[in-house]
């Protein structure tokens, strides 16, 4: 258990959870890939359009259980876990999304979006 908590940067995980959740409600807006990535996974979004509640909940617990990962990684000094684990989420929920029936294109952009998490979770693990 001890390994769990040794060297984790509790600012940076917290700090990293809140920026990349707020990023993804932006990433997945209208303003950047929402409404291609929308259609591609079979939703509505949009004004009037209310967001699943437990899809955010898991959202926000996975984010936040990422930045923690990140930071054991950081504080071991190993980024190349943290590529590792990156890849290997992104291979993962791509090919969850394509047998789902996902187009390529919403599998690339929320694909995308944990390798930008993982950046950012990093950068914030460095600075702080």
């Amino acid at each position: 258990m001890e390994a769990l908590i040794t060297n984790v940067n509790w600012l940076g995980v917290g700090l990293s959870t809140i920026i990349c959740f707020l990023l993804g409600a932006l990433w997945f807006s209208e303003i950047f890939f929402g409404t291609k990535w929308a259609e591609g996974i079979n939703i509505k979004v949009g004004p009037g359009e209310k967001q699943s509640v437990p899809a955010l909940v898991n959202q926000f617990l996975g984010t936040l259980l990422l930045a923690w990962i990140v930071s054991l990684a950081v504080g071991n000094d190993s980024i190349a876990f943290v590529v590792l684990i990156s890849f290997t989420f992104v291979f993962l929920l791509t090919a969850s999304n394509l047998i789902a029936g996902h187009t390529v294109y919403a599998s690339i952009a929320e694909g995308a979006f944990v390798i930008v998490m993982s950046i950012i979770m990093v950068i914030c693990n460095l600075i702080l």
